[in-house]
């Protein structure tokens, strides 16, 4: 393995395998705060390791190990009662038979963070909790970006979070995929929490990074696991190709400086058509079921962006039609915002601009894409000042840098018209 400074080497594994080490360790252990305290403890210990010693060949095996280490010694220091004896006890035999996997197991087996998300996503837990928990938890998403997602403060989510992984301890739900039968009781949650593991690789809420590729490849890599234990379901299908949509033009949406290149301004060339004929193989199957929902309606609108030849040729009215249907299954201000910004390059301007200041200002005042879009139809309309006290109010709720930046172009080109660009959402542009 070639030299590089230790802390970026177990950062990158981090970011690349806490979630599914969580996840392992949650299916033994039975315990989300132990299995993440143990990761910690494994990556401390990597730090301290790695520049001395040498990387290991499979870092991301020797984390597992390690990690298994750290939460056996903690429960032997911990056995000061009858159950946590017990509990030790049955961990070790446990991890006995896990140590009977080579280090390529590690890799091999593909069910344990969807096994995960499935018991996160239990029907004892509120609905909120089982999606807020599995962002943390798998996805590795901080409290301050979930709380965002939610449009709720970080001091709500944080008592959340630790309220759920209580009750899942407590009330011994275990870390499995259910029995066949009971998968659709989870499927519409699960499918949220791989829609916003998506959504924040596709536009990361922080950092200096457009997009967080590692959590788009997990999400999809994901979905597909999940399209393969349930065929028949035509929302996983729909969702799966919404995804692969979004993520064919991945390329095309990053600038060689790492800043953001809105739609009208992307190389239609760079689209990765292998995904899109993927998107469009998906989206055909889950039409055949003939019951429609609001992943395979999202995706029909980034199917109208894929076949369009340049940005002036998009079919703004169709994709106003199926926002108003999406409405209609899937009432919500997000969405309402969209079909409001998809109006303005149908109509114009003015009748976008109406709509957005009609919306409920309390669910979106804490939104930057809502200002985003006020700032856009303002600015076309000529009103730049209007505009840019919109883009800064959007500029004060953004976290991530190459947004920050973005924004701040804006503002200074507030002068000047932009072109027609996707709305919000991870089958439009941001």
């Amino acid at each position: 393995m070639p030299r590089c400074d230790p802390r970026d080497e177990v950062a990158r594994c981090f970011r690349a395998d806490g979630g599914r080490t969580v996840a392992t360790l949650s299916r033994v252990l039975g315990d989300i705060d132990l299995a993440e305290d143990a990761l910690q403890e494994a990556y401390v210990t990597a730090l301290e390791r790695w520049p001395r010693d040498g990387f290991p060949t499979r870092p991301s095996a020797w984390i597992l190990t390690t990690a298994r280490n750290a939460a056996i010694d903690r429960l032997r220091r911990e056995r000061t009662g009858r159950e946590k004896a017990q509990r030790a006890i049955l961990l070790e035999r446990a991890l006995r038979a896990e140590d009977a996997l080579e280090d390529d197991a590690v890799t091999a087996i593909p069910d344990d963070r969807l096994g995960l998300i499935f018991a996160c996503c239990h029907p004892a837990l509120s609905v909120e909790s089982r999606i807020a928990l599995t962002l943390r938890t798998l996805a590795g998403l901080t409290t301050e970006e979930i709380a965002d997602a939610f449009l709720v403060a970080h001091v709500t989510m944080a008592q959340r979070l630790v309220r759920v992984k209580r009750k899942i301890r407590e009330t011994r739900i275990p870390f499995e995929v259910p029995a066949p039968e009971r998968l659709p009781q989870r499927l519409d949650d699960v499918c949220t929490v791989l829609y916003l593991i998506f959504n924040e690789g596709y536009a990361a809420t922080s950092g200096d990074r457009v997009v967080r590729r590692e959590l788009c490849d997990e999400a999809i890599r994901l979905c597909r696991v999940l399209a393969t234990l349930m065929p028949a379901e035509p929302e996983v299908l729909g969702l799966l190709a919404l995804m692969l949509y979004a993520d064919s033009r991945r390329d095309a949406r990053v600038a060689p400086d790492g800043s953001l290149v809105l739609l009208a301004e992307q190389d239609r060339d760079r689209w990765n058509r292998e995904q899109i004929a993927q998107a469009n193989a998906a989206l055909d199957e889950a039409g055949r079921h003939r019951v429609l929902g609001p992943y395979q309606l999202q995706a029909r609108i980034a199917r109208v962006h894929s076949v369009a030849t340049c940005a002036t040729d998009v079919d703004w009215w169709t994709i106003v039609d199926l926002y108003e249907r999406l409405e209609a299954v899937q009432p919500s201000p997000v969405i309402a915002l969209n079909r409001a910004v998809a109006l303005g390059y149908a109509r114009g301007p003015a009748a976008a601009l109406a709509v957005l200041d009609a919306l409920p200002r309390r669910d979106l005042d804490g939104y930057q894409f809502f200002h985003i879009a006020r700032a856009d139809a303002l600015k076309r309309l000529g009103r730049a000042g209007e505009a840019v006290a919109a883009y800064e109010a959007a500029l004060a709720l953004t976290q991530n840098a190459a947004q920050q930046r973005h924004l701040r172009s804006l503002i200074a080109s507030a002068g000047h018209p932009p072109g027609a660009q996707e709305a919000l959402g991870p089958n439009l542009e941001r």
